[in-house]
This record gives C-alpha cells, sequence and structure tokens, in this order.
C-alpha cells in the first residue's frame, strides 16, 4: 500500500496526495513508512544521507524476477523558519534543480515555517552500464558504482552536482580518472583571465590552493578529456544551477566523502538522458528532467525508445506516461505494471 500510494502520485504532488488521503497530521508517520519500505540503503556514514551505498540488482535467469533499477526513497521535510531550497537541498545532498522541480508550487526563497517539502532523494539509475562513474548532464547528478569486492555485490553512490553555463556546456565523452589534488592552485585558463578581466577587473593568472577565492575548493579530481575535472566549490549554492565554465562542482561534503572512494584509473562517462526508465517493486517507472542544454530530441520519443528497448512498452499506461512528460517533476512516476518476464536490463 504505502509503495503504491507514493508511486501512483508522484505525477500530481506527494506532498498534497498525502495530504489529501490521510490528512496533514499522517505525513510525518507517511514519510518514515516510505522510507523504511524502499530505500534499501546498506550504509549510512554521515549527515542526513551524505553517503549512502545502493545495492543493484540485476536480472536473473527468471528474467525480471527481484530486479529494481531504482534506488533511494521519496521522504517529506518540514520546513523551518527561514530556510530556503538552497539551505534544505544542501542539507539532504540534493541540487537546487532537483528541488524546484518536485515543488513547483513552493516559492525557493520564502518557503515558510511548517511547510511539508518534497524531498525527492529517489532515482533510476541512467540506461547503461552499471560500471565506474558515470554524471547524467540534465539530472545534473554523478552516480559511481563501487568497485566489485569479493562476496559483496554491486553498490553505487550518488550525489548532485552543478555543470557549466549555456555557453561553457559541460561536454559528452567518455574519460578516466587521471589524477587526485587537495588544495588544487587554480591556474586560470586564457579564456577564463579575459573573462574575469573584462567583467572584474581581475588580473590574476592563478590562485592558490586553499584560499576561499579559488573556486576549485579542497578537493579535485583530474580527467582525461581536456580541460575539465570534478571538484569542490567555494560556493555551494551553485549546486544543481548551471554557474561553472564547463567543470563539475560538488558541495564541500560531496567531494570529502566521494575523494576517497575514486582511484586514479576509474573509469567514467558524461552521458546526456533527460528521460530515464526503470522497475522497483513490479512497477514501470519513469523519471523526467529538463533538456537544460536544449540538445536532445522530443521526451515522447526517449521515452518510447527506452521502453522498447528494455521490453516494457506493452506495460504502460498511456495517459500515465503522458502526464508523466508533462509534470518532468525529476521523481520516479509510476505508468504501469509488469509481469514477471524477461526484459533488457
Amino acid at each position: 500500500m504505502k509503495v503504491f500510494v507514493a508511486r501512483s502520485l508522484r505525477g500530481g504532488g506527494l506532498v498534497e496526495g498525502l495530504h489529501r488521503l490521510f490528512g496533514p497530521l499522517a505525513i510525518a508517520l507517511m514519510a518514515t513508512c516510505l522510507i523504511a519500505g524502499t530505500v534499501n540503503a546498506v550504509q549510512l556514514e554521515s549527515g542526513l544521507g551524505r553517503v549512502v551505498r545502493y545495492p543493484v540488482s540485476r536480472p536473473g535467469k527468471r528474467g525480471l524476477e527481484g530486479v529494481n533499477s531504482v534506488i533511494g526513497a521519496i521522504r517529506v521535510h518540514v520546513a523551518r523558519s527561514g530556510e530556503t531550497f538552497l539551505d534544505i537541498a544542501r542539507d539532504y545532498s540534493l541540487g537546487y534543480n532537483e528541488l524546484l522541480a518536485a515543488n513547483p508550487d513552493v516559492d525557493p526563497w520564502v518557503v515558510g515555517a511548517g511547510r511539508s517539502i518534497l524531498i525527492p532523494s529517489e532515482w533510476i539509475l541512467p540506461d547503461g552500464r552499471y560500471q565506474g562513474l558515470v554524471l547524467n548532464v540534465p539530472e545534473m547528478r554523478i552516480y559511481y558504482y563501487l568497485p566489485l569486492r569479493e562476496g559483496r555485490g554491486q553498490r553505487v553512490v550518488t550525489f548532485p552536482v552543478g555543470l557549466g553555463r549555456q555557453e561553457w556546456q559541460t561536454p559528452r565523452g567518455d574519460f578516466r580518472i587521471r589524477g587526485k589534488s587537495v588544495n588544487p592552485t587554480w591556474v586560470i585558463p586564457e579564456s577564463i583571465r579575459k573573462e574575469r578581466l573584462e567583467e572584474d577587473g581581475l588580473t590574476e593568472t592563478f590562485i592558490a590552493g586553499g584560499d576561499p577565492e579559488n573556486p576549485l575548493g579542497k578537493y579535485r579530481l583530474e580527467l582525461t578529456l581536456p580541460s575539465y575535472a570534478i571538484h569542490g566549490t567555494n560556493k555551494n549554492w551553485g549546486i544543481g544551477m548551471k554557474v561553472s565554465h564547463g567543470c563539475v562542482r560538488m558541495y564541500a561534503e560531496d567531494i570529502e566523502a566521494f575523494f576517497p572512494l575514486v582511484g586514479v584509473g576509474s573509469s567514467g562517462s558524461f552521458v546526456y538522458q533527460p528521460v530515464k526508465v526503470g522497475v522497483a517493486d513490479g512497477r514501470v517507472l519513469i523519471e523526467v528532467h529538463e533538456d537544460i542544454y536544449g540538445v536532445a530530441r522530443d521526451p515522447a520519443q526517449q521515452a518510447a525508445s527506452l521502453l522498447a528497448k528494455k521490453g516494457l512498452s506493452r506495460f504502460v499506461d498511456t495517459q500515465l506516461l503522458e502526464a508523466a512528460l508533462a509534470a518532468a517533476s525529476g521523481i520516479p512516476t509510476d505508468i504501469g505494471t509488469v509481469s514477471m518476464s524477461r526484459v533488457g536490463f
């Protein structure tokens, strides 16, 4: 019951749906049930979910039985006085974009004490191989599949990121981690130096590691993609926004937790998937994000292609699919029921 209610209401607003079905006093209890029933996290190391290792399951010989390509759980947060979406997003290791899409009717700057806010901490894994580092650009989120260890199943961790501005788009492509550095010096590229000079009169050619004005923060993962890196930031408000010159920014506490997990030589890729499709608990789910750089094809075509690829087309309710595409809430949304037959995961 609790899983069905959550997923059946996502397209129209989970918080409003819970109020409607159970009344305002039931929200906290319902949120607790949702977390207990669906999170599937095996280790919580710090904060409100800073490093959660989620299990990744794969199809067995019997096909779909036991398969889940969805991690995490929806939560509900009751806002405190003076909180903004920037505060709430950072507390839950979410991007500003994720909170905004999930709560379109809430003023992100004047949330209001006591307001129930949907915490979109559930995600469909991006389409592709479950290995290495995968950054889904339109989602503004990293997935890192931890190296397999004997006797342990596949695990994944995930973090929000800030990306390049429209004129400095974060690229797509494969790479490897070629190096790691602590308190890196920012040697300012010529193109950015000229921009800083023209806009702000700044003349520096470098900013030393540890300087509060250094936009790289304390930790940097260097990539084989020329001129790009994954690093911390001195402007934590920019996570979930297009604010950088193309590099990938993470909350200071997220990159601190992530940095020791990633080894030099690890593989990675930047992918562009505004639409994701998955299965959890016998339900077909779709997750739709904004096409932030305006480069993807029609979302309905993307959904049709993915559903066909995974053998899920025949299980989908067309009206539910259309509603989910229109809402583009960034939340895994229920669009059908799966029978136990082989599909293409």
